[in-house]
């Protein structure tokens, strides 16, 4: 049987709600609140929305794991009930959102 081609992740993401702040950080310095749909130490996915531009920087805060760190937009597809999915590459390892809640 044929191995699939790899995803790019080599860690399990797994389905966890963590209410996160995203800003750009851009000259707009535009901020939305959001909560994760899935996590893992290197990445998450979030519903927002507001349309991000892969590759552009973000600032990833959550105040009650009194988190943050910096992250790159991966993909941003549109959703059928409006707004986007978005998922993040975090720069640095976020332990705390990969451990069962």
């Amino acid at each position: 049987m044929p191995t699939p081609p790899p995803t790019g992740r080599f860690e399990k993401r797994t389905a966890r709600s963590v209410a996160v702040e995203l800003s750009r950080m851009d000259a707009s310095l535009l901020k939305e609140s959001t909560l994760t749909e899935n996590v893992s130490p290197r990445g998450i996915r979030v519903a927002t929305e507001h349309e991000w531009k892969p590759g552009e920087p973000v600032l990833v805060m959550s105040m009650r794991e009194a988190v943050w760190c910096q992250a790159r937009v991966v993909y941003c597809r549109p959703l059928e009930k409006g707004g986007f999915a978005v998922g993040l590459k975090l720069f640095t390892r976020v332990e705390q959102w990969a451990r069962p809640p």
